[in-house]
């Protein structure tokens, strides 16, 4: 196998054989995120991308794979006819496998057609993983996000037409203290509008030589506490309908972890919140020099 770099997968993906189909990331210029700076873009060849298939086929483990995740950041940036080609590839090399997943933006998700994600749906891709961010236009700007609200949601309703699971990825903490309630509110309003399959939050972490690190440092940007956390979390749970929604805050970075299904188990996330912010039990981080 080959893999370029540090490769990065969705926790849910941690038993899946990941295939890097393209490297790095197509847009790249988020503010808050180091994840594929030391790379240059491109879509790999697909007779290395067979190879790497193969290797893994002919491996030890192969009957043991029951998911495969593509790499690295927008699989779906690639030419519809190559993902199918490469989808047909893991039925015929791992019949076993139950689902192929990716990454996937929302102008990648929009400029291919619904037939199109049919196609892809109908040959194994199951979900495609969406970092949303946030639901707000003015902080999706200043991230650099590349992207409106409305066309995150376009292409989440897409999927879901199509019969495509989605992930959807939002940030706590994203706003700062200027907009703890309004990134929530945001966020609620995306997801009531997606109704995706699966939500997440994960926790605001800078790293030195991103934009938004340089914005902390000069007092440009204010990072919120963990009881504002708590506070963005609630003005969330108290807004969201998304019925059937699969909710997790279970990342490495997150304070306080919360696991539901929206709407059923709100009032039990909520009281969940309340007694962490009474008790102040948060879950505690070892930050290192280059991380804020």
């Amino acid at each position: 196998m080959n893999y370029e770099g540090i490769v990065y997968r969705p926790p849910s993906e941690a038993r899946s054989l990941i295939i890097q189909v393209t490297i790095g990331c197509a847009h790249n210029t988020c503010t808050f995120c180091n994840m594929y700076k030391a790379k240059k873009f491109r879509i790999r060849k697909m007779e290395e991308i067979m190879a790497d298939l193969e290797e893994a086929a002919a491996g030890p483990f192969a009957s043991y794979i029951q998911r495969v995740f593509l790499a690295d950041g927008d699989a779906l940036v690639m030419k519809t006819e190559n993902l199918l080609e490469i989808l047909a590839a893991v039925k015929r090399l791992f019949p076993q496998v139950t689902r192929v997943a990716s990454y996937g933006t929302a102008q990648d998700i929009l400029r291919k057609s619904e037939e199109e994600l049919t196609a892809l749906r109908k040959a194994g891709l199951g979900i495609v993983y969406v970092g949303a961010e946030s639901g707000d236009n003015e902080i999706l700007a200043y991230i650099q996000k590349g992207v409106t609200a409305e066309e995150v949601i376009a292409a989440g309703q897409k999927l879901k037409r199509c019969g495509i699971h989605t992930s959807v990825t939002l940030i706590s903490g994203l706003g700062g203290r200027e907009r703890v309630a309004r990134h929530a509110i945001s966020c609620a309003k995306l997801i009531s509008r997606m109704n995706p399959e699966y939500a997440s939050f994960l926790t605001l972490r800078l790293y030195e030589g991103t934009p938004m690190y340089a914005d902390v440092v000069e007092g440009r940007f204010q990072r919120i506490t963990p009881d504002e956390i708590v506070e963005e979390m609630e003005t969330f749970l108290q807004n969201v309908d998304s019925p059937g929604t699969v909710f997790r805050t279970n990342h490495a970075s997150n304070y306080v972890v919360l696991a539901g299904t929206l709407n059923e188990d709100i009032p039990a996330m909520l009281e969940k919140l309340r007694n962490v912010k009474k008790t102040q039990h948060y879950r505690v981080f070892r930050e290192t020099g280059d991380l804020l």
